[in-house]
């Protein structure tokens, strides 16, 4: 028996020890096969098909209209500002049945100015609040 150190033990091991990186390995392997099938899986649900439906326009039917320097219009009449606005929209809020309010917004207006005009709306108890827009281009409009 010798009470130095053990025979071979001061060579150089020249071998990469591989059992932490195929530990780390497995790990995110089962890692991956758990979260995978959670990240794919969505809630079924049917989502609507565009379409073009052409707008009834009633006579009792309002539009405003935003142009793209944030000017109102209360069906081609020019408003002075929202609080005008919300007064004229006050008064046909009372109204049986209530008038749609149609918004016809410039697509170089400012977002601002068409959030402005459905706040107001909202105020007044306007319940049927719509927005006008033009079909993409080189659609045709439906029968």
């Amino acid at each position: 028996m010798s009470v130095g150190p053990a025979e071979g033990e001061d060579e150089v091991v020249s071998e990469i020890n591989t059992t932490p990186l195929v530990d780390v390995m497995l790990v995110l392997l089962i890692i991956f096969l758990i979260t995978i099938p959670v990240a794919i899986h969505t809630v079924p649900v049917q989502l609507p098909l565009e379409r073009n439906v052409p707008t009834v326009t009633k006579p009792e039917n309002i539009t405003i209209a935003v142009d793209r320097d944030g000017n109102l219009y209360w069906n081609a009449a020019q408003v002075a500002d929202y609080n005008a606005l919300f007064e004229k929209m006050k008064e046909i809020a009372v109204l049986e049945p209530q008038p749609e309010i149609h918004i016809r917004g410039d697509r170089n207006a400012k977002y601002e100015a068409i959030g402005r005009v459905v706040f107001k709306a909202q105020q007044a108890s306007i319940f049927k609040i719509g927005f006008i827009t033009e079909p993409p281009m080189g659609v045709a409009a439906p029968q």
